[in-house]
């Protein structure tokens, strides 16, 4: 079985968490606030974490997804050798790194970009972007108009038409491999990237390195389209990330079962995709700040780790640290954090103490990274499903609400008790009769059934 398959990623975006300046001058030297990382590597291990997702490193304008210079780490967390020693860090301690890839398009300070605003229709590298239009002008008062990401000028959106662009981009992901001994890619903005480029860049990776994973930023559509043979591993998986905040705060279990369901349940349609699952990420709200009732934090962390997939914790909501975005900036989202001021505070201790029992329930049971999945209950604020290969079963019961409740279904499979596996108890029952589980407020249980 591939490795991330059975992975629990941490996601860190590094210019926020390194306390890096908003935006690069380009000229000052490099200062290895990358550092700061290996400060975490001992919370990462006890915490259970097998890889780590590190956001934007590579130089940069502003927010890392303005790309400078895919060759060189951005100046503002330290040099190429910092990102090696960390990578190497790491490795020794067990966890896999996979970068972002920001291949849909670059900022302006790209040098091929610039050599384009110079020269204009004598530059060499006036194909290298898509839809450039010298019968107009850009809001930056450039000669001419071009194509960028969702509107914003300072995303300029590559042509991969182009070959050099192709070769370029393939390139650059081979010196990662080659120099960073990475183990795998996140595509920002895979659903606008060219579809066939995409199949070239996993058999060019695969080709490098057959356990390379590739992971893409997909929010809308089908995700078959993207996750499939030869093209990408696995994708985001925004709708159960839409579905887990939004059932809870409206006290309606029925949508996230639908979306589970939908994805993994018999005839399910994306049953045998490993999706990257979250519930918050650098461009969306904390989940503390998303949710209406803070308590329900521990049913949302529960089904996020035993639901079928990869599950991905965002850096600091472990320790239920809060965040909006404000005035359209996402710095609220990506700030600066140290590992020990968040240990060593005592009211986070409660939830970070509970994902880490998750966490560590998760890496040791066989139905929960490899099982197939079965709903057993559900009801506007109650919700129990079963996760299940041949030799384990593993049921998961959820409360939403503040009234102690219980659920009950019947004992088809002939359990003889149950072994809750958050509070080590266990629970006897009739062959062949209904399973009861009681369920405090905002309470979530994870059992391993005896026959």
């Amino acid at each position: 079985m591939p490795w991330f398959k059975k992975a629990i990623f941490y996601h860190i975006y590094p210019l926020g968490l390194c306390g890096a300046p908003l935006s690069n001058d380009f000229t000052s030297k490099p200062i290895p606030r990358l550092k700061e990382i290996e400060n975490w590597i001992p919370y990462l291990k006890s915490l259970g974490i097998t890889a780590l997702y590190l956001g934007p490193v590579f130089e940069s304008t502003s927010h890392g997804y303005d790309t400078a210079d895919y060759y060189t780490v951005d100046r503002r967390l330290g040099t190429n050798d910092t990102l090696k020693k960390l990578i190497n860090k790491l490795h020794k301690n067990g966890i896999k790194v996979v970068l972002d890839g920001v291949f849909n398009h670059v900022g302006r300070n790209f040098p091929q970009f610039m050599d384009l605003i110079i020269n204009k229709q004598t530059s060499s590298f006036a194909t290298w972007f898509s839809g450039v239009d010298f019968n107009s002008k850009s809001p930056y008062n450039d000669d001419f108009s071009y194509d960028t990401w969702n509107g914003c000028y300072d995303l300029v959106k590559l042509n991969f038409n182009n070959n050099e662009v192709k070769s370029f981009i393939l390139n650059a992901i081979n010196f990662w491999i080659s120099e960073f001994k990475i183990d795998g890619i996140r595509l920002d903005a895979a659903d606008c990237i060219d579809i066939n480029f995409l199949r070239e860049i996993s058999n060019f990776s695969k080709s490098i390195s057959d356990d390379f994973f590739l992971l893409g930023e997909i929010i809308f559509g089908d995700y078959t389209r993207f996750a499939s043979k030869n093209i990408l591993d696995s994708v985001t998986n925004y709708e159960c990330y839409k579905g887990l905040y939004s059932s809870h705060n409206s006290l309606n279990y029925f949508e996230i079962a639908y979306s589970l369901n939908r994805q993994f349940g018999d005839g399910g349609i994306y049953k045998n995709i490993p999706l990257y699952n979250f519930v918050d990420n650098h461009d969306v709200n904390r989940i503390a700040s998303t949710l209406i009732d803070a308590a329900n934090i521990y049913p949302i962390y529960t089904i996020l780790f035993t639901i079928p997939g990869i599950p991905s914790i965002y850096y600091g909501s472990d320790f239920g640290i809060t965040g909006v975005k404000q005035n359209n900036s996402d710095k609220y989202l990506r700030p600066r954090l140290k590992i020990n001021e968040l240990k060593n505070s005592k009211e986070n201790k409660p939830l970070n103490n509970f994902i880490k029992k998750l966490c560590h329930i998760r890496i040791n049971s066989e139905a929960l990274t490899e099982g197939l999945y079965k709903q057993l209950f559900i009801s506007n604020k109650l919700f129990a499903f079963l996760r299940y290969t041949d030799s384990e079963k593993i049921i998961v019961a959820l409360n939403c609400s503040k009234e102690c409740s219980q659920i009950e279904f019947s004992n088809d499979m002939n359990a003889t008790s149950l072994f809750d596996l958050i509070e080590k108890k266990s629970l006897k029952l009739e062959p062949n009769g209904t399973i009861s589980i009681t369920l405090q407020e905002n309470q979530a249980r994870i059992f391993k059934v005896s026959f």
